[in-house]
């Protein structure tokens, strides 16, 4: 398996430099990057596939991270969604992911297809997660397994009110901690959408907000934080993730990893052999979407 790497290795790795700074902003083709006195913001910018996230988005979302990281004047970063929507989850067929040759999408035969699954879903999102600086999701709309994945990996999450929130056996499958096993069991059995309020209830959410507030509201919340001290913020966020590795979080993800691949070997099979010309995402968004439209 790919080897985790410190925050520290990463800048020699990834040439920042590559990336001209436009006006504050970086240069990026998927998403925004802007940077506000000690916070960075990170937009996904692909609203009309309500973020859906490509390959080249994945790419680029882990080198924002690593120049966040590499910054000394950010504290906080926010990952925030463009448009209705935080995100729809995984990039199924949108003409830019099938374009891509290097993409998840492209990618044949069972033992490449699981490498890569390891290093751009589950990788990426444990180090995202490890990200040397307080983190924040600003959620609206959708946030749906691959959108959930990246928000449940962020320190904190603030939701507009009409966010949902569906969990599922992804590639980093992290709902028993962030919901308790029990409750866990009962959304995926019924592939069931949480609400933001249900969300806050269950610890998922730390504040729902009406959607017109939203980004003012994870602006203060990131603002007060970074008038924090830089290094005890680091270790309050290091100390409580490592409880948590303590207590068998990284390995139970890691070892879910191969319980999501295993149940997508059907699918995989049929597209690696042509008998079907799409990727068809999970039974259970379909599930939780009719629920959605029968409960109106």
């Amino acid at each position: 398996m790919s080897l985790r790497l410190p925050w520290e290795t990463v800048r020699g790795i990834i040439d920042l430099r590559a990336t001209p700074i436009l006006e504050g902003t970086m240069a990026y083709s998927t998403l925004l990057y802007d940077k506000i006195d000690r916070i960075a913001k990170i937009t996904l910018n692909r609203p009309k596939y309500r973020n859906a996230q490509s390959t080249a988005l994945l790419k680029e979302l882990d080198r924002a991270f690593a120049a966040a990281a590499d910054d000394p004047d950010v504290r906080v970063v926010i990952l925030a969604g463009a448009g209705d929507h935080f995100s729809s989850g995984h990039d199924l067929g949108t003409p830019d992911e099938r374009a891509d040759k290097s993409s998840y999408l492209n990618t044949r035969g069972h033992a490449n297809r699981h490498w890569k699954s390891w290093e751009v879903f589950l990788d990426n999102t444990l180090r995202w997660r490890d990200l040397p600086k307080a983190t924040i999701a600003q959620v609206q709309g959708y946030c749906i397994f691959g959108g959930y994945m990246f928000a449940s990996a962020m320190d904190l999450i603030v939701a507009a009110d009409d966010a949902m929130f569906l969990p599922s056996l992804t590639q980093y499958f992290s709902a028993p901690w962030d919901i308790g096993a029990r409750k866990a069991k009962e959304v995926l059995f019924q592939s069931r959408f949480i609400d933001a309020r249900e969300a806050e209830r269950l610890g998922l959410v730390n504040q729902v907000v009406a959607r017109a507030d939203l980004e003012s509201a994870t602006m203060a919340l990131a603002a007060k934080i970074a008038e924090s001290d830089e290094y005890q913020l680091r270790m309050v966020k290091f100390a409580v993730n490592q409880a948590q590795d303590a207590m068998g979080f990284r390995t139970s993800v890691r070892n879910a990893h191969s319980h999501h691949f295993l149940a997508r070997m059907p699918a995989y099979i049929k597209w690696d052999q042509g008998e079907d010309t799409k990727l068809r995402r999970l039974p259970g968004v379909e599930q939780a979407i009719k629920k959605l439209a029968d409960n109106k």
